[in-house]
Parts: structure tokens; sequence; C-alpha cells
């Protein structure tokens, strides 16, 4: 049941002849992670990496890189999985057909992990310098542990019962970091660790933390499970493995992984931080530089034959994308019993997952109303933006079922097709100003912190969308090339952004003014101005990112006909979204040209990527 340890994943993969040796000597530094995009692009198999340039440990990556093969890692233990999801969405299930639950006992054993005296990850020691010192991206600011599983407990309720095991970033290299003696740990707002980490900076006592790279996959994605507070998710990654997970526990020290491939151990000092970054992260930009947690290095431990796990972090879609869609696969059934009245979340992928969700509620409040207007999904936006992994959300759309049962949030181009031809601009905008973001998305006003916007419609449609502007369309003369993207959505070209952060641009406000003068446009409920036309009208996928990975919805947001009563913001007619670069934000990722003519030559009759890329 399950796999004990990433070499016995890796073996039965090398078996089906979905994992791939690369005994060619590859760089570490951009090469690897070039060579991984563009194998996960190509949909290909797992890599490993036997000759690392500079490093005795061989790198795989690219493991989950398909959703079959990550269906197959956990294969054996979905069945329980789905059991416990319909239990949760049917508790009468179990009486109805008990037959079908007959893994769930041994599935709940498999949640509590089993101490053990010793294990493998105890075998052998090494350092920091020695590990494999990863650079995706031409500005990281060092090496990083890109698939980490960050470890640690409650300070003052110690123990399984109240650990936290999450997947953040940690810096080897680089950085002001003591050489061989400290790393960086940054960790995302919202997360568990901050918990602890709290708790330590009250109490003024060290918060020790264990980094585990590798062992049982399932520890890899339950790093990344959007749990519900108070669900250890090494519990969910016993009953994910379908075997307890075994961790060396000794006196006065946190438990170690035993089957762990590394494990850095360490702690935190509650008054030291410094300065971590620049990073490729998951919105496709860099992560700067800011201060966070400086992990003190006790010791390094490995087990014998270890390998190291890695994958890329940049704009979707990347290997994590299919983790959201095998998570999704695990949770969807569970979206109503978690959020009332919400049937279907999108946490969309092309946008960097957190900028924009889109949602489908119930609207049910006013049954007898003549006019159906959003109401109850108006409290379900709400709702998902005060639970679980749904709480980084920046902008929510979400419509009512009853107005299409057939419509899906994962049909993104007729999802926006039904929000536009119902929306009203002067009700159905729910701005929440100055308040926590993702710690990723430079958009807001600071680090962390910035608005949300909930866009909610409900009742019939309203409007026929346009799909080809007025013959005498004109824009100022900062402003050019507008193009139809989609029905109802016109992008236009604008200058580059010269305002600071938490700034409105009058050149924004002065286009509602303008376009308010302009016949025919009421048919494009949407328009969006970019830094370069031609590339966001390319795809959805570039189209979603730039609009809502480069925007702040309360200073970003601008309208036609532009109003404020009683502290509620719309606008009469259409409504213009800035989603130019600003001087402040993060810069995009970029390849390295050089990089990528290697990597092409790899690919060539002969080369260790002939035939895979």
């Amino acid at each position: 049941m399950g796999y004990h340890s990433l070499s016995q994943c890796l073996a039965a993969l090398e078996s089906r002849g979905e994992l791939v040796r690369i005994p060619h000597e590859v760089d570490p530094n951009l090469e690897i992670g070039a060579i991984q995009r563009r194998v996960y692009r190509a949909q290909g198999p797992a890599l490993l990496f036997t000759n690392v340039k500079g490093c005795n440990f061989p790198m795989a990556g690219n493991i989950f890189g398909t959703l079959q093969r990550t269906q197959f890692i956990f294969r054996d233990t979905l069945r329980a999985l789905e059991g416990l999801v319909r239990l949760k969405v049917d508790p009468l299930e179990l009486l109805k057909r008990p037959w079908k639950f007959a893994a769930l006992p041994r599935a709940l054993r498999n949640a509590i992990p089993k101490k053990v005296a010793t294990g493998p990850i105890l075998t052998k020691e090494t350092n920091i310098f020695s590990l494999p010192q990863l650079k995706s991206w031409p500005k990281d600011g060092g090496g990083y542990v890109t698939l980490p599983q960050v470890y640690t407990e409650s300070i003052e309720n110690p123990g399984f019962r109240h650990s936290n095991l999450g997947m953040y970033r940690v810096q080897l290299s680089g950085g002001s970091y003591e050489p061989d003696k400290e790393v960086g740990l940054h960790y995302q707002i919202h997360r568990g660790i901050g918990f602890h980490h709290a708790e330590a900076i009250k109490a003024q006592v060290p918060l020790r933390v264990n980094v585990f790279i590798g062992g049982p996959p399932a520890m890899t994605l339950a790093a990344i499970m959007p749990l519900p507070e108070g669900i250890p998710e090494i519990f969910f990654a016993g009953v994910l493995a379908g075997h307890r997970i075994k961790m060396v526990a000794k006196p006065n020290a946190l438990p170690v992984l035993a089957e762990a491939d590394f494990c850095i151990t360490g702690y935190i000092d509650p008054n030291r931080q410094l300065p971590e970054g620049p990073f490729g992260d998951h919105l496709g930009y860099y992560s700067l530089v800011h201060d966070f947690p400086a992990l003190k290095v006790e010791r390094v431990f490995h087990r014998k034959n270890a390998v190291w796990p890695f994958t890329t972090v940049g704009r979707p879609p990347q290997e994590d994308t299919v983790f959201g869609t095998f998570i999704h696969e695990l949770t969807a059934a569970l979206v109503p019993s978690v959020f009332a009245g919400v049937h279907e979340v999108n946490a969309v992928d092309a946008s960097g997952v957190h900028p924009l969700l889109l949602a489908i509620g119930s609207e049910r409040y006013v049954p007898y109303a003549e006019k159906r207007e959003p109401q109850e999904i108006i409290t379900c936006g709400l709702s998902l933006l005060g639970t679980s992994q749904t709480s980084l959300a920046k902008y929510v759309l979400i419509c009512a079922k009853e107005d299409d049962p057939t419509l899906s949030t994962h049909n993104i181009p007729g999802f926006f097709n039904h929000i536009l031809e119902r929306a009203d601009w002067t009700r159905d905008l729910h701005f929440i100003t100055r308040t926590t973001m993702d710690t990723l998305d430079y958009s807001g006003i600071s680090l962390n912190q910035g608005s949300k916007l909930v866009l909610a419609v409900a009742g019939p449609k309203q409007k026929e969308l346009g799909k080809k502007l007025p013959a005498d369309f004109s824009l100022p003369k900062t402003l050019g090339r507008p193009k139809v993207f989609a029905p109802g959505i016109v992008v236009i070209q604008g200058s580059p952004h010269g305002k600071g952060r938490d700034e409105h641009d009058p050149t924004l406000a002065d286009l509602g003014d303008f376009l308010g003068k302009t016949n025919g446009l009421s048919e494009f409920p949407l328009v969006v101005v970019v830094d370069d036309a031609e590339f966001t009208v390319g795809s959805w996928e570039n189209f979603l990112w730039v609009t809502f990975t480069r925007s702040d919805p309360a200073t970003d947001i601008y309208g036609v006909g532009a109003f404020t009563h009683c502290k509620h913001w719309g606008c009469t007619g259409s409504l213009i979204i800035d989603a130019r670069l600003k001087t402040y934000h993060a810069p995009p990722l970029e390849d390295d040209p050089e990089i990528e003519k290697r990597v092409d030559a790899m690919a060539a009759s002969g080369g260790p990527l002939h035939g895979i890329i």
C-alpha cells in the first residue's frame, strides 16, 4: 500500500517507462530547471539526473509532471480518500452502502504517525554546501529547496496533533546568511507555521524546525494540501500513503521523518530575520528581497543513496498545476459542505491561482421577488474569502447556479460571457480595502496588504455583448491598439505606468470620461489597459495572467460614469482595469537564452533529451 520512500516511487516509475535517467552532466544553476520546464511542457517523463555538476547527490524532477502519473503514484489509496469525502458530504451513506467503506477503518488508523527509534534518514550526515544548489531563474538570490516539507509543532501544545507541515521556501545560499550555518525560511501569510512562530515570539523561545526533502510522496502532497485548520497535514499524509508515517522520536527533539532523503534540523531565533530572495514565484514574477526568519542549522541528515527531488516555481502552467488539478479532483465534492451555498469553485491556475477565484453559488434568499439580484451569492463570496486557502483570493467572481445550471467555472470563456451579460456595475462590485493579501502578490499597497473584490451577478441576461468596435472608435493619444479579446471585452495598450504605490492614475480616470462619450461602447462592459495588447489577446492564459496579476482592485479599477454613493463604488458604463506593470511591481520571469540553446542542443539527435522534448 503506497510508497514508503522516494526511491521506491522512482523505481516503480522507471519500470513503467515513466522515468528517464540523464547521465549527461547538468548544472543545477539554471540548466536543470530549464530542462524540467521544457519536459513538463512536453508532458514528458520524470527525470533522474545522475551527474549533477558540483554535487554528489542525484536530482529528480517532473515526478508529478502529468495527472496520470500523479494518479498512478497514489492509486492504492484514492478509493479510501474518496470514501472519506463521501462520508463528509453524506454521513448517511455509511448506513446505506456500508460495503463501500470497508477500507476506512484501516485508512483512519494510518492517519496516526508511528513513532520509531531510528530510521534510514539518520544513516549519514552532510552540510548545506554539499546539497544541490538549484537556481531556476537568472535573478534567483541563491540555491533553493523547491519541494521542502517544513515541519513544526506548537510551542504551547507540542505533538503531532498540533503540528504543521507546509511547503515554504528554503534558501540555502546567497544573501546575508551565515554560510553553511543559516538558511532562509520564507512562509506566506495565512500559513500554519505562522501560528507556531507567533507562539515562539510571544514566549521568546526558539522555534524548532525540521525541513524534510524526499521521503514518501504522500508527504510532499500533504505539505501543500489546503486542509481545514485543526487537521494536521501529517495525518492526511498517512491516509494518502496507505500506511502510518514513521517518525523518529527522541526526547527533547522534534520528530524526524524516518524515510526522508534529507532532513535539515535547526531552529528560528524569535528575534532574528534576514533578507530573503529574490526568487521566481508561482505568479510568474520574482518575489523581491524582504526580511524573513532565518533558520539556524544544527545538523543535515541524509539516507544512503539519497535523491534530491525538485520542481520549478514559475508562471503557470508548471508542475504544481498538476498538484492543483489532483487536489481539486479529491476535494471538489466537499465544496458545498465547507462553503454553504457554494456549488463549485475554480482557483484559476493561469492567473497564478490566488489572484482569481471563480465560483458558482445559490441565490435563494428571496425566491418570491419579481426582480432577481445578487444577495445570497454575496454571502457566499464573503464566505470564500474567510476560510481556508480561498481566503487568499484577490478577485472573486461568483454567479448563481439558478441562472444556468449547465455553467461551469472551468469553462472560462463561457463563465466570463455569463458574468458580463448580467453585470450591473452600479450594484455588483463589493470591495474590501486595506486587507491581507498573498505575500507573493506585489499589486497591493504594501507587502501582505491590498484589496479584494467580490463581483457577484445574478438574474436574467441584461445585454448583448459586442464583438466588433464601432467604426469611429478612437482613444486619447496616450492609448492605442484597441483589440476585442472576447465578447464584451476590449484590451487597450497604454503608455508605461508612472505613479507610485497606492495611487490612482489620472489618465485612467480621464479614459473613463473619454469613453463615456463614445457611442456603441455599452456592448463592452469590460475594458483592460495593458502594456502589450498583442501579447495579452494572444490567449486566455495571457489575458488572465496579465489582467489579474497586475492589478489591485481598489487601486487599479476605474469606470465610465464612476460614482461613490454611501461608500459604495460603482460605474454606469464600462468597467476599466489598469493591468499595466506598475513602477513598484516585481519583474516578470524570463528564460536565459543561452541556457535555452544548451537545452536545445541536448534535444538534438544523439542528445540525452532527444525524443523527449
